[in-house]
């Protein structure tokens, strides 16, 4: 089966070098409100896609049972050491365009930083909504093409793109920003109602975190953050969408499929996960399912 390319964080220092270093706390505090304002409060089973080192894992307290999935190993071994290997927490390494879960599976889900790595973000959208309940909700974040900041530098002609123009800008190899009107097209294309957005990240540029504390700029964005309903100038968009129509049918309580063949019965042995349609088995190592590559 051929998949759109992948952006791989395997071997990165992303969550050291960018987060705990990178002057990021502006943005990890207002992406968190963001975050306590779209997502349900408590539910069984929640799937947390591009989950990376667990940065904002921690954050869903009220849900008994959470699915890490990242591409990259390495990232999941951090988050491994960041939350513990408890019965809680299940590690998934995957491709977002095979996702190995069964119809229905979530009742919620989160996808944030990493829908700008999707070269083809319909088709993500498409698996997440099979993997998600009907009236379960995708809490999603997207980088924003229609910012102030793109808007100001296409004025004054120190960019070639249109922040107007509905296509997606690849500004590096595999990261994209996408226009919201285009992301709200896709989400209704992929079965999903657009239930709220919020416009976050507002004073993201180095001047504003000079000049104004920490503890001010998140209050001014938190407040800000409702503009969302209005309009979308922000580098960032945090929406929460509702999972609409039929689910394929899947055995009650089924968390599973094999991302080879469709099939729903895979069953636990001492170093995977056992396909009884096709006999693959996908491989649990050191704590980690990984269902990247097709068994032989």
């Amino acid at each position: 089966m051929t998949t759109p390319p992948v952006c791989s964080y395997e071997g990165s220092d992303y969550q050291e070098r960018f987060w705990d270093q990178g002057d990021r706390a502006y943005e990890d505090r207002v992406e968190a409100i963001a975050l306590r304002r779209l997502l349900p409060a408590s539910g069984r089973r929640l799937l947390e896609l591009g989950a990376g080192a667990g940065r904002n894992t921690p954050r869903y307290t009220g849900f008994d049972h959470i699915v890490l999935v990242d591409y990259s190993r390495t990232q999941l071994e951090q988050a491994q050491q960041r939350l513990g290997d408890g019965r809680r927490y299940t590690f998934v390494a995957a491709d977002i365009y095979r996702l190995p879960f069964a119809p229905s599976a979530f009742p919620v889900a989160t996808m944030i930083r990493t829908l700008h790595h999707m070269a083809d973000p319909q088709a993500a959208l498409r698996q997440v909504r099979r993997s998600l309940a009907s009236g379960g909700a995708l809490v999603l974040e997207f980088a924003n093409k229609r910012n102030l900041k793109s808007i100001a530098r296409w004025v004054l002609r120190r960019q070639s793109w249109s922040p107007f123009d509905r296509s997606p800008v690849e500004f590096a190899k595999l990261n994209f920003d996408f226009h919201p009107q285009a992301v709200a097209g896709w989400l209704r294309a992929a079965d999903f109602r657009l239930e709220r957005r919020l416009s976050v990240s507002h004073f993201r540029l180095p001047l504003f975190k000079r000049l104004l504390p920490l503890s001010a700029l998140v209050g001014l964005d938190s407040l800000a953050q409702w503009t969302g309903e209005l309009w979308q100038m922000t580098p960032s968009v945090f929406v929460r969408a509702r999972a609409i129509g039929a689910d394929e049918p899947a055995p009650s309580g089924a968390l599973w499929r094999c991302p080879a063949c469709a099939g729903l019965g895979l069953h636990d042995q001492p170093d995977g996960l056992a396909c009884t349609s096709c006999h693959r088995v996908w491989p649990l190592r050191d704590g980690i399912y990984d269902f990247r590559e097709s068994p032989a």
